[in-house]
């Protein structure tokens, strides 16, 4: 993959391109927002993925934020994982509001294992979406009430909630104890009571999450 990395601290910076070029994917590194824009309006093809930190030179408040969600904004499919310490609800609930999917945010002190990152950069670069549970926690304290949300039972909640930190259903069967066919279920009822019905693109997963969010 081409991959656009946006991180100020050098040391860390040097290390994810190191780590990205092992797997062999091709990698342009940047130190700050108005260079993250550049690397990927002026490159004539969309990377495969951008991965940003929120706060970066000349302020180091939320430049890096802003970047990534103003490329969203004019590349709406360009997947995007931010990857920092802070949260930032509101910049995250712009970036989660196209509702196109490829959308990540990580926190950098959370991420146990390399291999957690790569899988969340391959994915997010496939078109999922994957959330950190605190991002998750923290969102969910600016949403409003959603009918429909309101009519899901608590293991439909449960499901919804793993569902919106990006874990297939396979995963959730696992983390919940429950059958595969049983997740399944409890999914096609999430849809049903939200009133997502089946497209070409089939983005219902992607929508459920925005819905749960109140993206």
């Amino acid at each position: 993959m081409r991959i656009v990395v946006a991180e100020d601290s050098v040391i860390l910076r040097d290390g994810l391109v190191a780590l990205l070029a092992r797997r062999g994917h091709d990698v342009v590194a940047v130190g700050d927002g108005d260079a993250l824009v550049r690397s990927v309006t002026e490159a004539g093809a969309l990377p495969d993925v951008v991965i940003a930190d929120i706060r970066m030179p000349p302020t180091f408040t939320d430049e890096g934020m802003r970047a990534a969600t103003t490329l969203r904004a004019q590349f709406p499919t360009l997947p995007v994982l931010v990857f920092s310490q802070y949260v930032e609800t509101r910049y995250a609930t712009q970036l989660l509001a196209g509702g196109a999917g490829g959308v990540g945010y990580l926190l950098k002190d959370r991420v146990a294992e390399v291999r957690d990152f790569l899988d969340a950069v391959r994915r997010v670069a496939a078109g999922q979406t994957v959330l950190d549970p605190e991002v998750v926690t923290q969102l969910m304290g600016t949403t409003t009430t959603d009918p429909g949300i309101a009519r899901l039972t608590p293991r439909e909640r449960e499901v919804l909630e793993l569902m919106a930190e990006g874990r297939s259903n396979g995963a959730i069967a696992e983390r919940l104890f429950l059958s595969y066919g049983a997740v399944e279920k409890n999914v096609a009822q999430i849809f049903t009571k939200l009133g997502l019905e089946a497209d070409a693109a089939d983005h219902r997963r992607v929508l459920a999450v925005l819905r749960y969010l109140g993206a």
